[in-house]
């Protein structure tokens, strides 16, 4: 962190750039927030927490991460070089430091933050919020940084445990009133997005990845995800391996939810 910051510094004093400017303002941030944090490491994380935290919470999140780090690294046949890193926050530090919509219960930007006050164990939720956020590390180091936001949103969801189920006949029904709505969540920035649209965005996308799934196997998401890491353009990728556009994933996923 102290490097970056240099870095940046050095970059601005060379050339005025808003994108460099945001970053540092950040790092800045998180700079003088984790000051007084304790650090963990484990074979693949590096954990830091404030000192109010309960440090036996910090051990067994570190483990908790390590046991689904070695299932991800299963499902997608992959291991990233990098150590990830991981903070664990206030419910004000966070989000005074990510300063994300209130919707968002956990964040992942390179690092994995997490809120955990009044916690002093992994409760089933924190267990999922971690290995949800943990999917994003390894689909972001994947594909290079490529995979658009319903691919990670739609994987996270389907690695943490979540199934289509339940909200099988609401999509269905939004198809229904308007085919377009569904196509809506393929681009754009989820964080401004309203919260009832957001939750239709995370709905739709955990149908799509279920569905190439359940149709094709893990090893279709992972052909997704190398030809992502080689450059190509998301819905290139999809036609090149399901032979579908994005019109065809939809009414592929609203087919296999009629089903359900």
């Amino acid at each position: 962190m102290d490097l970056a910051v240099t870095e940046w510094k050095h970059a601005l004093s060379l050339r005025p750039d808003a994108e460099v400017e945001a970053a540092l303002r950040k790092a800045q941030r998180d700079e003088q927030e984790e000051e007084q944090y304790k650090e963990n490491e484990s074979s693949h994380f590096t954990l830091r927490y404030s000192g109010a935290s309960e440090p036996a919470l910090a051990r067994n999140i570190l483990h908790t991460l390590e046991r689904h780090y070695g299932a991800i690294e299963s499902e997608l046949s992959y291991s990233p070089p990098d150590s990830i890193g991981v903070i664990l926050y206030t419910q004000q530090a966070f989000a005074d430091i990510t300063q994300v919509p209130n919707w968002v219960g956990a964040v992942n930007d390179g690092r994995i933050r997490v809120p955990v006050q009044g916690l002093t164990e992994v409760t089933p939720e924190l267990s999922r919020v971690l290995k949800h956020e943990l999917t994003h590390s390894f689909v972001q180091q994947k594909t290079l940084g490529h995979a658009p936001t319903w691919i990670q949103e739609g994987l996270a969801q389907w690695m943490e445990g979540k199934r289509s189920d339940l909200n099988a006949a609401a999509l269905i029904a939004i198809y229904q009133s308007d085919p377009a709505l569904a196509m809506k969540h393929y681009q754009g920035d989820w964080m401004k997005l309203s919260s009832e649209a957001v939750n239709a965005a995370y709905a739709w996308a955990l149908a799509n990845v279920e569905y190439i799934v359940q149709s094709g196997g893990m090893n279709d998401v992972d052909r997704i995800l190398d030809r992502l890491a080689a450059g190509e353009a998301p819905e290139e990728a999809l036609k090149a391996i399901l032979r579908s556009d994005y019109t065809d994933l939809t009414h592929d996923t609203v087919q296999y939810l009629r089903k359900k």
